[in-house]
């Protein structure tokens, strides 16, 4: 092969070889898919979305979170000697919980579905405290919180009133802390 068809086989090869790869290239796109335009697109839904939960937080800190539930009796005092518990449900039929008696003489009361993986939570008179037996969970009887096994989270706070000999749930605290 003579020196000048290499170079001529050459030359349309580069040639084409640059055509092949400004082909390819947009100009539109590469000004709408860049960078810049991801950030904007990114920093734009972080903003928006977090605007969204304005609400939710402004009402969160004015207790507005849970409506008002209504009064519901629970039992009488004198049914419910000290070192005892009863099991009722509040605020809806779905939701149980345990009215304790503490051998202190206290009255407390909590949801008793344990914060783990939702199991029925029971009153250990002898030992004063909360137990979950599914996964021997404990909590302390005094404020719901976790004091030993696998629960992080204390028991929701049934709010009670006793008027009359009679004890009645008049609400429910979520508390972390």
């Amino acid at each position: 092969m003579s020196n000048e068809c290499k170079k001529e086989r050459h030359a349309k090869r580069s040639k084409s070889d640059m055509v092949n790869l400004i082909q390819n290239v947009d100009q539109k796109d590469d000004l709408k898919y860049n960078r810049r335009a991801f950030l904007k697109t990114a920093v734009g839904a972080s903003m928006a979305l977090g605007l969204s939960t304005v609400p939710f937080s402004v009402r969160a800190m004015m207790g507005l979170s849970e409506p008002d539930h209504e009064r519901v009796e629970i039992a009488k005092l004198a049914d419910l000697p000290e070192g005892d518990s009863v099991t009722f449900y509040y605020p809806t039929e779905n939701d149980p919980a345990l009215l304790i008696h503490t051998v202190n003489g206290d009255l407390v009361a909590y949801n008793s579905a344990c914060t783990h993986l939702m199991c029925p939570v029971f009153y250990e008179k002898e030992e004063d405290v909360l137990l979950c037996p599914c996964h021997k969970g404990y909590f302390d009887v005094n404020n719901g919180h976790p004091v030993a096994g696998p629960p992080q989270r204390e028991l929701p706070l049934i709010e009670i009133e006793v008027e009359n000999g009679t004890v009645y749930a008049v609400g429910r605290q979520f508390r972390h802390g």
